[in-house]
């Protein structure tokens, strides 16, 4: 991808799954990467991998849901140089019906998937407008664009994303900064492995195979190619977009 090679890139949500494939491929280009994890032995794990191949990476723990320890992790990422890239990966759901959930389990779903990503920008698009540049790419969801049974307020939370990165996309597009949503399909993912246990889980997965065009899950190295292309030069001119990535289970013109 032409411009990655320098450019100072944090993921969050990069100790595993699709977050450690993020990394693993913006090291690949020559991109310093900054490991948000709340995990910080996923995200060091993240870390030492890309430095081993010869790539440069930091971990820091975040929760991504406090404020203050998103500015400070912010602020000590800065400390060294401005932010080019911000990759606002980190998720979590748990299938529920709604009408059998509870509040506790709704708060934690729009703290992490909604809150999360928003205190992210509020801490980094300041100094990306402020230098006349930068992309963000915010991964979101199917399930945000058509809807998911058993994950109503995750797919609450993924669809104001979407719409979210499209209004800051008007409201920067002049300053120089970017922003585009990529929305996963089902993915065999640790938090997708939690989720399909048991005979009933074997039977959602076997189903959504079934129902994907392509005939099988997604897997977190589907990502990495169009992320990188949306941080890079070759997508100068795209904003606003969502892409999704998802077999063809999602089409959308």
């Amino acid at each position: 991808m032409k411009g990655l090679k320098g450019k100072r890139v944090i993921v969050t949500g990069g100790g595993s799954g699709i977050g450690r494939a993020l990394c693993q491929r913006f090291g690949e280009e020559g991109s310093e990467v900054a490991v948000f994890d709340i995990n910080i032995e996923g995200a060091q794990e993240t870390a030492d991998t890309i430095n081993g191949a010869g790539g440069k990476a930091e971990a820091f723990k975040v929760d991504i849901t406090s404020r203050g320890e998103v500015v400070d992790a912010v602020n000590k990422v800065e400390a060294a140089g401005p932010i080019d890239v911000l990759v606002n990966n980190a998720g979590w759901d748990q299938i529920v019906p709604f009408l059998h959930s509870e509040e506790d389990l709704w708060k934690k779903v729009i703290d992490i998937n909604l809150y999360g990503p928003i205190y992210l920008h509020h801490a980094v698009l300041p100094g990306m407008t402020a230098n006349g540049s930068g992309r963000v790419i915010n991964i979101a969801s199917d399930a945000g664009r058509v809807g998911s049974s058993g994950e109503a307020v995750y797919s609450a939370c993924k669809g104001g994303i979407i719409a979210f990165t499209k209004t800051m996309a008007r409201e920067v597009a002049r300053k120089g900064v970017q922003l585009n949503a990529v929305c996963p399909g089902p993915t065999d993912t640790p938090l997708f492995a939690s989720v399909a246990e048991g005979e009933a889980g074997e039977k959602i997965a076997e189903g959504l195979k079934r129902a994907i065009p392509m005939k099988r899950l997604a897997i977190p190295a589907d990502y990495p190619g169009v992320v990188c292309f949306l941080a890079s030069d070759d997508a100068g001119f795209i904003t606003g977009q969502t892409i999704s990535v998802s077999g063809g289970l999602t089409m959308h013109g």
